[in-house]
């Protein structure tokens, strides 16, 4: 009987509008269908989806993936290579960035001018200020972070409500391209991450592609800002992370 696409999308940690699009695409169609239409996934469907999994983690966008995958004059090893070059370049760039910041606990005094009142107003259950200690310890000597802090210290209760906005916006924006299908590679994702860019150097400091990049890691390796990206999308922390890397890569 096969499994129904719910459960491979539990079993496989993917969302069941992915697996739609895959076999939209025609990257990955179910070996049959239910009496009632519904797809039907077998086990030679699971591996494929396996490896289609392993390549979208390394970065192949789908496109590449069905190359890998169905061409018999395509050469994986070429592909796995140019795959290594581009994430050792990545690493090398990450290893140059001791000096990035980050855009939540950047600010010395976030809020300066807000009454307790206001900042829960604006802010909610998080209180900018406890981060101030761990921001300046980390970033206080670098430039962005005293950008950010001269900035903000002027900030009224209106621009936050303004700045806090627009960030909802982006990332509800980015939530619904992640439930499209979308890959984090394509142009409209890409186009997003300079949005989000572009918001940062709005509302903060100017943020080079470099520091986008470390801000986009950041998002995926401190469990706080994790938790914060999967709280309006689970996965969209990896997904906006993949975003960054792919437009600095194109602005590259």
């Amino acid at each position: 009987m096969g499994w129904s696409v719910g459960q491979v999308a539990g079993f496989a940690g993917v969302t069941v509008r992915t697996l739609h699009h895959y076999d939209e695409v025609g990257l990955l169609s179910p070996s049959s269908r239910s009496g009632a239409g519904h797809r039907r996934y077998d086990d030679a469907d699971l591996d494929r989806l396996q490896r289609i999994l392993f390549y979208r983690e390394l970065g192949f966008p789908l496109d590449e993936v069905a190359v890998l995958l169905d061409d018999p004059d395509s050469d994986p090893e070429e592909h796995l290579r140019r795959q290594h070059s581009l994430l050792s370049d990545r690493i090398a760039r990450l290893q140059q960035m001791a000096k990035a910041v980050e855009h939540a606990m950047e600010a010395k005094k976030m809020g300066i001018n807000l009454t307790p009142e206001e900042k829960f107003e604006v802010f909610g259950d998080f209180d900018p200020d406890e981060h101030t200690e761990e921001a300046e310890r980390r970033w206080g000597g670098t430039d962005a972070y005293r950008e950010s802090t001269r900035r903000t210290a002027s900030y009224t209760k209106e621009d936050w409500q303004r700045i806090q906005a627009a960030a909802a916006d982006i990332n509800a924006r980015f939530a619904a391209l992640l439930d499209s299908g979308a890959s984090a590679e394509a142009e409209p994702a890409m186009d997003l991450a300079e949005d989000h860019r572009s918001w940062i150097n709005g509302s903060y400091y100017f943020c080079t592609y470099e520091i986008h990049t470390c801000l986009g890691e950041m998002y995926v390796a401190d469990e706080r800002f994790t938790a914060y990206y999967e709280a309006v999308r689970p996965g969209l922390a990896v997904f906006v992370r993949d975003a960054i890397l792919a437009n600095a890569i194109r602005k590259a």
